[in-house]
C-alpha cells in the first residue's frame, strides 16, 4: 500500500508499542487502513507465535485486535473532526476494556486479516468491534474501549 498506516502518524513518544510502535523493533508492527466505513490490518504469524503445533497463540490474537481497535479509535477521531491523521493536537488512544471471544482455532500459516468498526464515539472514550479471520474464516471476535490519552501525557 502506497498510503500511510493509522500508526504512522503517531508521534514518536507513542509509536513505542509492542504491538503496533514502528519504533519497537521488536515488535509486531500493526499497520492498520481505511477500507471503507471499516478498517483493516493483515499479518502473516511467525512459527513463535505457536500455541500448540499448526496453531496461533491466543494472546498474539488479542495483541493484534487491541493495536488495530485502538489505531482505528485514533484515525475515527481525526475523520469525527474533520481533520487528516497526523494534524495537531495529535489524537491518540489507550486501551480501556478488551473483551476477545475466540470462535475457533486459527491457523498459523495463514495470512491474518483484522477488520473493525467504530460502534460509538462518545467525548473522550471509543468503542469499537473487530472480527479475526484466516483463510476466510472468522476466528475470534472482539470488542475495545479505547480512551483518548490527556494531551498533558503526551
Amino acid at each position: 500500500m502506497n498510503e500511510k498506516a493509522f500508526q504512522d502518524y503517531y508521534p514518536d513518544d507513542f509509536a513505542r508499542c509492542y504491538g503496533c510502535g514502528r519504533l519497537n523493533e521488536h515488535g509486531l508492527h500493526v499497520k492498520s487502513y481505511w477500507d471503507g466505513d471499516e478498517s483493516v490490518c493483515t499479518f502473516r504469524p511467525k512459527p513463535y507465535h505457536t500455541a500448540i503445533p499448526g496453531y496461533v497463540y491466543g494472546g498474539l490474537i488479542a495483541s493484534l485486535i487491541d493495536c488495530h481497535c485502538t489505531g482505528t479509535a485514533s484515525a475515527a477521531a481525526y475523520r469525527a473532526e474533520g481533520r487528516e491523521m497526523g494534524s495537531d493536537p495529535p489524537r491518540r488512544f489507550v486501551t480501556a476494556s478488551l473483551h476477545v471471544d475466540y470462535l475457533r482455532p486459527t491457523p498459523i500459516d495463514a495470512v491474518l486479516e483484522v477488520r473493525a468498526r467504530v460502534k460509538e464515539i462518545k467525548g473522550r472514550k471509543i468503542v469499537v468491534t473487530a472480527t479475526l479471520s484466516a483463510a476466510g474464516e472468522i476466528c475470534a471476535r472482539g470488542e475495545l474501549v479505547a480512551v483518548q490519552v490527556p494531551e498533558h501525557l503526551g
